[in-house]
C-alpha cells in the first residue's frame, strides 16, 4: 500500500493499492510494503523547496542524479549539507554545461568541495532523482530550476521507504562508478 499525500494545498491523503506493476516488491505480509508518498506539482506547490527541506535535514549522503541544476536555493542547500559533514554527490548532463547558469551553478557546487560527474555518452542523462540517506528518494519531471519549480508543469514523488531509496542509491552508485559513460567534472 502507498500512502500518496497531495501537499501542500489539499492536505489529503488517500491510499492506492499497487498490484503487480513492479512497483513494489512482492512480500509475504502485505503491511510490509507500506510505504508513504508525498506528491508535489508545480508550479503550484513550489516542489524544489520540498526538496530543499529534505537536504537540509539529511545527515549521512545526498546522490543527486538531475538533467538541470541552476536554482540558488538548490545549490545553497547543497552546499550548507557538505559544510555539515553530508557527502553530496552531483551527476548531471554535459549538454546543460553550455548553458552559462549550469556551468555557475556545478562550478560553485565543486569549490565548496561537491564531487561532480558528467556523462561521456552522447544521450542525455535525463534523470532527476535525489536518494537521501537511505531513507528519502526523489523522483519525477522537475530539474533543479527556477522554472522548473515555479512556472512549469511538473511533478515532484517524494518516497520514504527504506528499500526503493536503497535501489535508487544503488543505481546512482553504479552510475557514479562507471567510468566508460561517466566523468569526473573538473
Amino acid at each position: 500500500m502507498i500512502h500518496a499525500c497531495l501537499f501542500p494545498i489539499s492536505r489529503v491523503c488517500i491510499s492506492v493499492l499497487l498490484f503487480s506493476v513492479g512497483l513494489l516488491p512482492v512480500m509475504p505480509n502485505p503491511e510490509a510494503a507500506a510505504v508513504s508518498v508525498e506528491i508535489w506539482y508545480g508550479p503550484e506547490d513550489e516542489p524544489l523547496w520540498r526538496v530543499v527541506q529534505l537536504y537540509d535535514r539529511a545527515t549521512r549522503y545526498i546522490y543527486v542524479a538531475v538533467y538541470g541544476l541552476t536554482a540558488p536555493q538548490a545549490v545553497k542547500a547543497l552546499i550548507a549539507a557538505e559544510r555539515r559533514g553530508v557527502d553530496v554527490r552531483v551527476i548531471s548532463d554535459r549538454e546543460r554545461l553550455n548553458d552559462p547558469k549550469q556551468r555557475a551553478a556545478l562550478a560553485t557546487l565543486r569549490e565548496a568541495g561537491i564531487s561532480i560527474k558528467i556523462n561521456r555518452h552522447d544521450n542525455l542523462m535525463h534523470l532527476k532523482q535525489v536518494v537521501i540517506d537511505d531513507e528519502v528518494n526523489t523522483n519525477g519531471s522537475m530539474n533543479h530550476t527556477t522554472s522548473g519549480n515555479r512556472f512549469n508543469d511538473e511533478r515532484v514523488d517524494v518516497i520514504h521507504d527504506h528499500a526503493l531509496s536503497a535501489k535508487a542509491r544503488e543505481k546512482f552508485l553504479s552510475m557514479w562508478k562507471d567510468e566508460e559513460r561517466f566523468q569526473d567534472w573538473k
